[in-house]
């Protein structure tokens, strides 16, 4: 989405009267990138209803927190009380991975929910494409949980290279 801005020669930023028309020239556009609702990579919504199972870390993996996903995961959000906290916290982690994150044609929360929800089969490797580990995957049952863990360690930097390979081609 661009915005376009029109300079005239009447405009505060040249002078009245002015005659360099190149310091000022009368009509100029600014490209200004927006991000659209369908360049969202992480939703608020989603984040939250994570959040509903957060005692086990799944927002904080969706926002790109894998180190205190674990903790989570591990303590039960932290014996419930960081839980808590998160629920105030939810606006600011999505920023920072919105700010993270590169759009495309694979989509971050289609891809975790995925993963989140039939990790264990692989299901996520194969909408991002990863056709080999797709099945692997599967006929290991996620290898035995140790893959569906590192999937949720680096799926957001994976779904960020998939994309940026995308958008190169």
């Amino acid at each position: 989405m661009l915005v376009r801005e029109q300079l005239s020669e009447s405009s505060p930023k040249c002078p009245a009267g002015c005659r360099n028309k190149t310091m000022f020239p009368p009509t100029t556009e600014l490209d200004i990138p927006t991000r659209s609702h369908r360049d969202e990579t992480h939703f608020l919504a989603v984040g939250y209803a994570l959040w509903l199972f957060g005692f086990l870390g799944a927002h904080r993996f969706y926002y790109g927190k894998p180190i205190t996903g674990t903790i989570w995961f591990f303590t039960g959000g932290l014996l419930l009380i960081g839980w808590i906290i998160d629920l105030f916290l939810m606006p600011s982690l999505q920023r920072r991975a919105e700010g993270a994150s590169i759009s495309g044609p694979i989509n971050h929360t289609i891809a975790w929910l995925l993963l989140t929800f039939v990790g264990v089969l692989g299901i996520h490797r194969f909408y991002m494409g990863k056709w080999i580990t797709g099945i692997l995957f599967l006929v290991t049952v996620g290898l035995c949980g140790v893959g569906v863990l590192y999937d949720f360690w680096t799926l957001n930097g994976q779904v960020n290279q998939a994309n940026g390979a995308e958008s190169k081609v």
